[in-house]
């Protein structure tokens, strides 16, 4: 098996779930007790480890994320029942897309001043913004908190086979295969809107890439995908060294 392989090794994903939680504490872009990350542990993707409800990502270990299923209607009647935006945005996310393995929902900054904007894109004007042309999808029907089914069910419908979504007036979610894969999507994403968010603070108009151009860029990032697996890699070997508790 290569690490391209869709692992169900429960102990090594809540390992990695962890990991991406407390790095993307250490970037800032959680938001208090809020935000969720979930991955799935069964063939079928509905069962799923998720961070626990309000406790601060700074603080949460493997052993401290919660198993979900889907399917079960009683989940939030459990003693340890997620948040409810939580359940209602992943519980329909691996009820309905079985290929979005791992899904990293966040409010990170440059990506939610983005989704503040009217016109929410992210647009080709180098190679890390290239890098999500014609790959991300936009969910520009916000209903308010998710906090009911029906929300959960139309964020899901309208993220499609896209490997993230720019959620306006709300957040970004990023979906992969693994938790490497969607972490470094999720990094190279917030850059790529803090790019565009100083770019359009210069005033000045904006060198967007003809499309040729920025499909062939996009395409280009997928002949590195082990720098990907690299770049995970190397941040956990941070957290082993500094906060090694993650892994408890």
């Amino acid at each position: 098996m290569t690490q391209h392989d869709i692992t169900l090794d429960e102990t090594q994903l809540r390992i990695d779930l962890a990991a991406a939680i407390r790095l993307s504490c250490r970037a800032d872009w959680h938001e208090g007790v809020a935000n969720h990350f979930s991955v799935a542990v069964s063939a079928d993707g509905k069962k799923f480890l998720m961070n626990p409800r309000w406790v601060h990502w700074s603080r949460v270990r493997a052993s401290d994320l919660i198993l979900c299923d889907a399917d079960d209607p009683e989940t939030m009647n459990r003693p340890d029942a997620p948040d409810p935006s939580a359940w209602s945005i992943h519980g329909a996310i691996h009820r309905n897309l079985p290929q979005a393995r791992v899904a990293l929902h966040i409010h990170p900054p440059y990506c939610t001043a983005l989704a503040g904007l009217k016109d929410p894109r992210i647009l080709p004007i180098d190679q890390v913004t290239a890098r999500f042309y014609n790959r991300l999808a936009y969910d520009l029907s916000f209903g308010g908190i998710a906090n009911d089914a029906a929300e959960g069910e139309r964020i899901a419908a309208t993220i499609g086979n896209h490997g993230a979504v720019m959620m306006q007036n709300h957040g970004v979610t990023t979906f992969a295969a693994t938790v490497a894969e969607a972490w470094d999507a999720l990094y190279h994403l917030e850059r790529a809107a803090r790019t565009m968010v100083l770019a359009y603070q210069t005033g000045q108009p904006l060198a967007v890439m003809p499309d040729d151009l920025a499909e062939e860029t996009a395409a280009e990032w997928h002949t590195v995908k082990e720098a990907e697996f690299a770049h995970f890699a190397e941040m956990k070997r941070i957290l082993d060294r500094e906060a090694p508790d993650y892994k408890d």
